[in-house]
């Protein structure tokens, strides 16, 4: 498995991973969301290959304040390998590298198995809530 940053063709093998996974809503148009990402930090949107298969990704993002991860997803033929795992990983080392103290990421409250995974990486949860609100609409 290689870890590496998503390029042109890797785009369209994870939005198909990312609604596999039941990432995508219909208010954020992926697409944007990783043109988006990768103007920003291009090398912070990361993919695992195997072969010519693609079965994960992840985004991170950088503020200079704290880090987030965002679009976890590994194939669910794959799940269970420790690839979430080294994505999380390289990730993390990608944004210490930036100078980067803290990562946080959001998980919606009702996926138990998530929160459990990330409560396995050493993720603390924490008592916030979370507010927004839309600037550009994509749909």
């Amino acid at each position: 498995m290689e870890i590496r940053a998503l390029t042109d063709t890797d785009i369209e093998p994870v939005v198909e991973l990312w609604q596999q996974a039941g990432l995508t809503r219909p208010w954020n148009d992926p697409h944007k969301d990783i043109e988006r990402a990768r103007a920003v930090y291009p090398e912070l949107v990361l993919v695992a290959a195997d072969a010519d298969a693609l079965i994960g990704s992840v985004i991170a993002g950088y503020d200079g304040h704290r880090g987030w991860l965002y679009y976890l997803a590994t194939a669910a033929d794959r799940r269970g390998e420790g690839i979430g795992r080294a994505l999380v990983a390289e990730a993390e080392l990608r944004l210490l590298r930036l100078g980067c103290p803290k990562v946080q990421l959001m998980v919606r409250s009702t996926n138990a198995d998530v929160l459990g995974f990330y409560d396995s990486l050493g993720y603390e949860r924490s008592d916030v809530i979370v507010s927004g609100k839309r600037l550009i609409e994509d749909a």
